[in-house]
């Protein structure tokens, strides 16, 4: 047995043989058990083991893969034990029973020697090439047995020669057979596979390449995940299938035998790690990704009680807990747990890249090096690099320990020459990584690493890293998952794996920096020409690009620091610029970016942008033309780069009126004040559109007389045409209220527009219809008519950020706000029956929304601003609109923006008298009241999922 296993290994095997001799002796000699006594023996035996590995586990006095291989023991001895039971009963009326002709096998990760919790126990039965049928009888009674104990059994019965056809046809047989271990049974059987199943190197070759196809098609599936910041621990990228993957190449390249003699092998140590191709330091970091994998994994089945290898929200705080992990400065404990997660998976990858290149010279020998042009031989030789099959690549003598500019130099050259990386430049770039240290005052070097971060984006190139990177996003992957960029910029290694404890960003901060470079670099090519396509005519009209960027790339490199991250970014952009070789110019630009890279994003999706107050302030603060080109482009990479489901049309839209808005003010065009020429404008288009239209003059007139300012402002002409004939329409029928819902698919939105009689309560009332009909709110806005009749807009959204488009929705939208306002429809009741349906579940559950007030009376000129922060949940609006409009306040306009669970709503509010929110008692008064409903709104949604 291994060393790693001793502990209670005896003792487990004693105390099953003592119980089943026990149990023997008091039926007398010579007799057997019946199958239900064994059944009960061998249960109390699991149950008790199991018992004692788990707390001890538990307790920390076992680490994860310490436990693992005592249950991969305690299972060993319980088939083993079986199976000579099996043989007994079997062979009745004979005293021995007779050599066993065919050997039971632990294959796949139990065969390997670790086992977690609820995982299937792999059996391989191998027979000889005719199966008879007391053998059969005999897998047959195993095989039932330990289902009876409750076990996952996952099993096969083949001859040798079956083994070998079947690996043949599939390559997860292949795999499993790699890791066969002998339980019990015909030695000789199971020594001549092992001789019939050790590949030729041109076999060992081909499955190395299947099992590295198959693994980046495993990451590829995981990276379109939308829950990235939930990794799956087993077969996600960096998991631990990755260092099993690892452990499956060194066998098939190496072959059992290839272990160093040197290391001996007790378990903690993966097989990969023990084969002499790694250094002693890559060892130690081997062996802690490994055990760590493992112990996340172990607590996972106990948690779960079941076999679950996904580290979902709810799990993350509950694993970092019992690891031990506390919050410590201004780090929470699970985002510190996370992170070492993260920081390991990164690891794992960096083991892949080192490793596989050994692995391959040494099956195949070292690699040989391609002749080249006189010209580029010279330029590659000045950086230590050749080609190989057409490839850079570092040259054997490489001197990178001493000159480790020429790393950075080696890979300008593959951009200038668009050569693609051989693994070895992975390998050596991870190795010399720390040499990166001395990088940080070569002036001619980090100007170089510039170029290769704002590298454009090449024709065809592929969202995804490839072995020819196609852009700045691709260097920058690359140099941050070697260590180069972290160790270069120190700033930039303290965002590596940082992760965000929220269901809002899916990436760690590190990736979605990079992610938001690649965004910038889509754009620049015109894949987002269709979404936002003055994007793409900007992309090519900035003065500024390297600082563009720049700032993409570090806009959030202060996360995690406490504090404000976008002022302490713009602190760091001034120290970081001038190193990366930016001018004075330049690095201004870098830093203003970073502090607002917000501006635009929070502007648009929570403020009113009709509000002329709200395009001044912005114009003030952003100045030039070029500022807000630069800022729009890097708000949209940003944006995009947080969650692929985040953006949509209507977010698009948003953002190219406030551009064009800001810029007419910075361009001198029509100024902000000018509101009575604006209004005469948008009255002069709705009355020439309404007469060719053939709408009576009479009505047309009395419709122009209706609106105030605010509402002729607020919308564009073809709007006001359609509110016209809207109007018309519920005079000629006398209705008191009139429903209109219209898809604008084009903006991935749904407007629904209500006229009817104002008062107290409206705002709330359709809300909560609409929250009954599963309706986003995304924005609102109210407006009061001269004949005291309301016309409110709401855009709304599906539960999949688009437009309600088919005549059913359209319709149940329009019944639902029509018999809320008609009073026919119980609106609470009706919510509370529709957040039985939608309940937040355990993941959301464990992401903390502390509920949060603002009031604010200097954003605008005529409005008090309220912004409300709490869990979204069905009915949030409704509830809260209740009581703003309970404390006799008029709603004006709602913004209402979600980050994953998290609703922000902002409400433009005047008392009844139309003036703002005056006295420090009244708004102290209004702030309580909202902050009772969130609190009590989120403690009814939390008891219903209890109750449930």
């Amino acid at each position: 047995m291994r060393p790693f296993h001793a502990t209670g290994t005896d003792d487990m095997r004693a105390s099953l043989e003592a119980a089943l001799a026990s149990a023997s002796a008091s039926i007398g000699e010579g007799s057997l058990l019946s199958r239900d006594e064994a059944v009960g023996i061998f249960r109390l035996h699991l149950g008790r083991q199991y018992g004692e590995i788990r707390q001890l586990f538990e307790t920390r006095r076992l680490k994860g893969i310490a436990a693992a291989g005592l249950l991969a023991t305690l299972t060993d001895g319980v088939i083993e034990r079986l199976a000579t039971f099996a043989a007994r009963v079997n062979a009745p009326g004979k005293t021995v029973a007779p050599p066993p002709s065919f050997c039971v096998c632990a294959t796949g990760g139990y065969g390997a020697g670790l086992l977690a919790p609820f995982s299937d126990i792999d059996l391989l039965f191998l027979t000889e090439d005719e199966l008879t049928p007391e053998v059969s009888a005999q897998i047959e009674y195993i095989l039932y047995f330990l289902w009876d104990l409750g076990l996952r059994v996952g099993h096969a019965t083949r001859s040798i020669e079956g083994c070998l056809e079947a690996a043949r046809e599939d390559l997860t047989v292949r795999t499993t057979l790699i890791d066969a271990r002998m339980l019990w049974g015909s030695r000789k059987l199971f020594e001549t596979f092992g001789q019939r199943y050790n590949p030729s190197p041109e076999q060992a070759a081909e499955f190395i390449r299947d099992k590295m196809a198959e693994r980046a098609e495993r990451h590829r599936r995981f990276e379109e995940n939308p829950h990235m910041v939930e990794p799956n621990v087993k077969e996600g990228p960096g998991g631990l299938r990755d260092l099993q993957t690892l452990n499956w190449l060194g066998r098939a390249a190496l072959g059992p035998g290839g272990m160093n003699p040197a290391a001996e092998r007790d378990g903690t140590t993966p097989f990969f790690a023990s084969c002499g191709l790694l250094t002693e330091q890559e060892t130690n970091r081997a062996r802690r990704a490994w055990n760590l994998l493992w112990t996340v994994r172990m607590h996972l089945h106990y948690i779960a009680g079941r076999a679950d290898e996904r580290l979902l929200f709810d799990m993350q705080p509950v694993v970092g807990g019992r690891m031990g992990y506390a919050g410590h400065g201004r780090q929470v404990g699970v985002e510190r747990f996370m992170r070492h997660y993260f920081l390991t998976a990164r690891e794992v990858m960096r083991l892949t890249h080192v490793l596989e290149p050994a692995i391959i010279e040494h099956l195949l020998g070292a690699p040989r090096i391609d002749p080249t042009e006189p010209e580029l031989a010279q330029e590659l030789a000045s950086t230590d690099a050749c080609l190989i099959d057409g490839q850079i690549a570092p040259i054997p003598e490489h001197d990178f320990e001493k000159y480790p500019a020429r790393m950075i130099g080696m890979l300008d050259c593959a951009r200038r020459h668009r050569l693609p990386l051989h693994p070895l430049v992975w390998q050596q770039l991870i190795r010399h990584e720390r040499r990166g240290v001395a990088l940080r005052g070569d002036l001619a070097t980090m100007e170089c690493l510039t170029r290769l971060l704002c590298a454009p984006t090449r024709e065809g190139a592929n969202v995804s890293r490839t072995a020819q990177p196609k852009s700045g996003a691709d260097w920058a992957a690359l140099l941050s998952e070697t260590g180069l960029l972290g160790a270069i910029l120190p700033d930039w290694s303290r965002i590596v794996g940082q992760m965000q404890f929220d269901t809002y960003h899916i990436y760690t901060v590190d990736v979605h920096n990079i992610e938001a470079v690649r965004m910038l670099g889509c754009i620049e090519q015109g894949r987002m020409a269709d979404e936002i396509p003055l994007a793409y005519a900007l992309a090519h009209d900035v003065q500024s690009r390297r600082a563009l960027y720049i700032a993409t790339l570090i806009h959030d490199i202060a996360k995690g620091r406490g504090g404000d991250h976008s002022e302490l970014g713009s602190e760091v952009a001034l120290q970081l610029c001038p190193a990366l070789g930016l001018d004075i110019e330049e690095t201004e630009t870098v830093s203003w970016l970073v502090l607002h890279h917000l501006l635009l994003s929070q502007t648009a999706f929570r403020r009113d942008i009709d509000d002329p107050r709200t395009i001044l302030d912005l114009a003030d603060t952003i100045q030039s033309p070029e500022r807000l080109r630069l800022l729009l482009l890097l708000t949209i990479a940003d944006t995009r780069a947080v969650n692929p489901t985040v953006w949509n049309a209507w977010k698009a839209t948003l953002l190219r009126e406030l551009y064009t808005r800001v810029a007419e003010v910075l361009e001198g065009g029509m100024a902000a004040e000018e509101r009575d020429v604006r209004v005469d404008r948008a009255k002069e288009m709705a009355r020439d559109g309404l007469l060719r239209q053939g709408m009576p003059a009479e009505q047309v007139e009395h419709f122009l007389g209706l609106g105030y300012a605010g509402y002729w402002l607020g919308f564009d002409a073809d709007t006001h045409m359609r509110h016209a004939h809207l109007v018309a329409e519920a005079q000629t029928n006398q209705a008191p209220v009139t429903v209109e819902a219209l898809a604008i698919p084009s903006r991935d939105i749904t407007e629904i527009t209500t006229l009817s009689a104002d008062h107290s309560g409206l705002f709330s009332l359709i809300t909560g219809a609409l929250a009954v009909a599963g309706a986003s709110i995304v924005d609102a806005r109210i407006h009061t008519l001269s004949d005291g009749m309301a016309l409110d807009t709401f855009w709304v959204q599906n539960a999949q950020g688009h437009a309600f488009e088919t005549s059913a929705q359209l319709g149940r939208l329009r019944k639902l706000v029509n018999q809320s306002l008609a009073g026919v429809l119980n609106v609470d009741r009706e919510i509370e029956r529709v957040s039985q349906h939608r309940r937040p579940g355990r993941r959301m559950r464990a992401i903390h929304v502390p509920p949060r007030v603002v009031i604010d009376n200097g954003a605008s000129d005529r409005y008090t601003i309220i912004e409300v922060n709490g869990r979204d949940r069905p009915g949030l609006l409704h509830d809260v609109t209740q009581a703003i409009s309970e404390q006799n306040l008029q709603i004006s306009s709602a913004h209402v923006t979600t980050y994953g669970v998290r609703a922000v709503d902002v409400f433009y509010v005047r008392d009844l008298d139309g003036k703002k929110i005056i006295g420090d008692a009244r708004i102290a008064e209004i702030r309580g009241i909202i902050l009772e409903v969130l609190r009590k709104g989120e403690s009814a949604s939390l008891a219903r999922e209890d109750a449930a």
